[in-house]
């Protein structure tokens, strides 16, 4: 019989080797089961039914788990794009041809230079506000606005007068 041919067996670990001796873990071990509950596939020979017939109450021989077949449909196909269609190009077609390295055709170039040249708008200019320079400007502004004087205002003025 060839490798492919041969069955294997699913081994189980399903009871931890506290509390036995030390040869019976390292049997365990010799399997290939790393953790508790781990599963390992191996051939199925009368040396690997003999090591688990050594420590039966660590290990089980469980079934195969057969995968759902809603798992073997894939979700989606993906199909190959078809050959695209190469363009020939005519006989009777001219090649563009492109003016010198600004990567316009001639008939762009055209376009462009018969195009009107737009100017850039101006701004409308927005009304500042001025701020008076002296004394007497700032209190003819005030009086055109309709502001009152305060008190200490015009005492420091007529301290400035003297």
């Amino acid at each position: 019989m060839s490798d492919k041919a041969q069955k294997t067996i699913l081994i189980k670990w399903v009871r931890s080797g506290i509390g036995f001796t030390f040869r019976q873990e390292e049997i365990v071990r010799s399997l290939g089961l790393k953790k508790l509950n781990h599963v390992v596939e191996r051939l199925d020979t009368p040396q690997i039914r003999g090591v688990v017939a050594k420590v039966p109450h660590l290990l089980r021989i469980v079934p195969a788990v057969l995968k759902p077949v809603w798992l073997s449909v894939p979700e989606y196909t993906i199909y190959p794009r078809p050959a695209a269609q190469a363009k020939v190009p005519s006989e009777t077609s001219t090649p563009e041809v492109r003016e010198g390295g600004t990567g316009e055709t001639k008939a762009e170039a055209a376009a462009v230079a018969k195009a009107p040249e737009v100017k850039a708008a101006k701004k409308p200019k927005t009304a500042k506000t001025k701020k008076p320079a002296t004394a007497k400007a700032s209190a003819a502004a005030s009086a055109k606005t309709g502001a009152k004087k305060s008190k200490k205002s015009s005492a420091t003025k007529g301290k400035q007068k003297a």
